[in-house]
């Protein structure tokens, strides 16, 4: 590593140390992951991202998602240009709530009535409240490895065996709410079962099961095989509801989000990062009589100040015009092919041990010989060397998310031209792992 290159960045570094939470807003940016401390970002446009001393880089971070038609596109700026102009906030409701609402509900055909919320955390914890709600049960499923945001009963991990009851994962969280949250692995339908099997259909019985379609936040692991159509019907037999998670799937792999490629109707669904436009806004939506049950039109409370703000309107109405004309979906897969395809053999040359899963624009290498299908697989992927690999790509012009379990997200401006850029960046990080 040039440390001359980051020297800006180092110092940033140090003065947010001072004054936030080891020096970061969310804990993956601190790039302790990779050993090494994060670059600070001055700009984007497009594919690339610019840091505080100048570099720039590819860049497929994607905010994590949201950047699908790559980063300032034209038309979204203007778009939060004119809205900025009319005021920030007016905690009353504006026209532009009920444009996106329709533009959501067009598109992804479970959702009859939908709610916007702030973050994708907020949109799972309320779609959570909603399924206690309905149903009367307290307790729901989870798989070990999915991520759905940090409210006390998702910050959970696993005992022994094939289901178990959830114990705390941080320090703040109650067992006495976790112990409501079950964990069995993904991909595994007879676990599933067998939750079922244990806790009846009594008020402690099982509500929900909530599920990212595509594990994203283990790094990219799809759904087996008939995977998602087993939970709609263990849901269907047991009077339970599926909730997808489909905060970074939604409007990413498809319009219609994963439950449009799967063909699985999930009862309530969950939204955000694309959904905004890179922009605070999630989302939760699905059947109108569940959706009626929330607050004002029902007893289920859930409210926000900031909710259905005009600037994530305006951003996400215009990324969602854009992404319903022309072929941005057969873009995004056609150069996310390119870039799985150009890393596999660039790891085959390299003789080193490469598997690269990807669905859509939504892609992962780990850094092991098989594609996981769960969590405990992809912990035995070799993290110390994807952080060798990172660091060299990072020196190299290209931006990736700083962990092996993180997604990398392709945007419609990253071109033919882009790609075998990363490719060849690519081939020579791979050599340096055998040097």
């Amino acid at each position: 590593m040039n440390a001359n290159r980051y020297t800006k960045s180092a110092a940033a570094f140090a003065r947010a140390k001072a004054v936030l939470p080891g020096g970061v807003n969310s804990p993956v940016r601190s790039c302790k992951a990779v050993g090494r401390d994060p670059i600070f970002i001055a700009s984007a446009t497009g594919p690339y991202v610019n840091d505080i001393d100048g570099n720039r880089y590819i860049d497929y971070v994607g905010s994590y998602g949201p950047a699908i038609l790559g980063h300032a596109p034209p038309e979204v700026v203007e778009a939060v240009k004119k809205a900025a102009e009319k005021g920030f906030s007016f905690g009353m409701p504006t026209e532009a709530e009920s444009e996106l609402a329709e533009l959501v509900i067009d598109a992804v055909e479970s959702v009859e009535v939908v709610r916007f919320v702030n973050s994708g955390t907020e949109a799972v914890m309320s779609a959570i409240r909603l399924a206690r709600a309905a149903t009367g049960r307290s307790k729901i499923i989870k798989c070990t490895g999915c991520y759905h945001g940090h409210s006390d009963s998702l910050l959970v991990q696993a005992g022994s065996g094939a289901t178990t009851l959830g114990v705390p994962s941080s320090p703040g969280v109650p067992a006495s709410i976790t112990s409501h949250t079950l964990l069995v692995p993904y991909n595994d339908v007879h676990a599933m079962a067998h939750a079922f099997d244990q806790h009846g259909a009594d008020s402690g019985g099982i509500a929900c099961i909530v599920i990212e379609p595509i594990a994203g936040n283990m790094g990219c692991v799809p759904p087996a095989d008939g995977y998602l159509q087993a939970l709609r019907q263990l849901c269907d037999r047991h009077n339970a509801l599926l909730i997808f998670d489909e905060v970074m799937t939604g409007f990413r792999v498809a319009l219609g989000g994963a439950q449009s490629i799967y063909n699985v109707t999930p009862d309530l669904t969950c939204l955000g990062k694309v959904i905004g436009g890179g922009l605070p806004c999630a989302a939760y939506g699905g059947r109108e009589d569940l959706m009626r049950q929330v607050a004002p039109d029902g007893p289920m409370y859930q409210a926000g100040t900031l909710s259905g703000n005009p600037l994530a309107m305006a951003a996400g109405i215009a990324t969602m015009k854009l992404l319903r004309e022309g072929s941005v979906y057969k873009t995004l897969e056609h150069h996310s092919r390119l870039l799985q395809d150009g890393l596999t053999m660039a790891a085959q040359a390299a003789g080193v041990s490469l598997s690269v899963t990807r669905v859509g624009s939504m892609i992962c290498p780990f850094f092991r010989k098989a594609a996981p299908t769960n969590y405990e697989e992809a912990t035995t992927s070799d993290t110390k060397a994807f952080g060798s690999f990172f660091r060299h790509m990072l020196d190299s012009g290209i931006a990736l998310p700083p962990s092996q379990y993180e997604t990398w997200f392709v945007s419609a401006t990253h071109d033919e031209d882009v790609i075998q850029e990363t490719v060849t960046a690519a081939t020579e990080a791979m050599k340096q792992l055998h040097s």
